[in-house]
């Protein structure tokens, strides 16, 4: 079982070589969940309705009003759209929200990684993940495209959970062999931006003692490298994602940064 956590440039994957590879690793015998992001989609979204884009310690501050934006965003838009690319590229594919059952169940964030304390409307942080809805759509021979939406474990109230994290806890939850996260740079660099910097592997306990160096967006993608092994996950890559190539190097186990348990 591999989970790939898709975002940016792949998520448009116009030469078809993301489904391509993942079509390869499901003739190997390896099953693949998908969990995608949207934040350039959800920008382009919010702008439109007036509302502006904040961003604290690298996550999303979500108010009730943006939240609907968000949702309408990841489940009816971008999962969509990317389950059809998928499948016009010959995989089956099924796009679902989180929220379904629901299978990721979270509670409102009220700190950063760091441990911060910060005010983020309706983020949530996962504290458990029903797999039954991701194990029907397996069954079926589908790759499930997993929306990261969340159900508020007390209200059922809709919360924004950042994609890296959501994309940790279905690893962990599924007992994953790998969690692949393709972003918009080569991996994790132990000097931030200075690409003579990057990371090719390290170990969980190595990354988590050197954790709070890393700022803004990176942060929350350390935070779910760690929070992927903690779960269950055997190891966590991250790769640049603008290029289907280094994906399919990925799942050939080369490339970007690997963390291991």
């Amino acid at each position: 079982m591999i989970v790939v956590k898709f975002g940016g440039h792949a998520m448009r994957d116009e030469d078809g070589g993301f489904s391509q590879a993942i079509a390869a690793t499901l003739a190997n015998g390896e099953s693949v969940v998908v969990v995608h992001g949207g934040g350039p989609q959800i920008d382009k979204a919010l702008s439109a309705s007036g509302i502006e884009s904040k961003f604290i310690g690298g996550f999303r501050y979500t108010s009730s009003q943006s939240f609907d934006v968000v949702e309408r965003v990841l489940v009816s838009e971008v999962g969509q759209n990317l389950a059809n690319n998928m499948r016009n590229a010959g995989l089956p594919a099924e796009a679902m929200s989180g929220r379904t059952l629901p299978t990721l169940i979270a509670r409102q964030k009220k700190s950063l990684v760091d441990g911060t304390e910060a005010e983020l409307g309706q983020v949530g942080d996962v504290v458990a993940v029903d797999v039954k809805e991701i194990k029907k759509i397996l069954s079926d021979g589908k790759v499930p495209v997993v929306a990261p939406v969340a159900a508020d474990e007390m209200s059922g109230k809709g919360l924004n959970v950042n994609a890296d994290l959501a994309a940790a806890a279905i690893a962990g939850a599924m007992d994953a062999s790998a969690l692949i996260i393709l972003t918009d740079v080569a991996g994790i660099y132990r000097n931030w931006p200075d690409a003579k910097s990057l990371i090719s592997t390290i170990t969980y306990k190595e990354l988590a003692a050197m954790k709070s160096d890393f700022k803004e967006g990176m942060a929350p993608k350390v935070q779910a490298v760690l929070d992927a092994i903690d779960q269950g996950a055997k190891a966590v890559r991250i790769i640049d994602g603008t290029d289907s190539k280094n994906f399919v190097a990925a799942l050939a186990g080369v490339g970007g940064t690997l963390v291991s348990a």
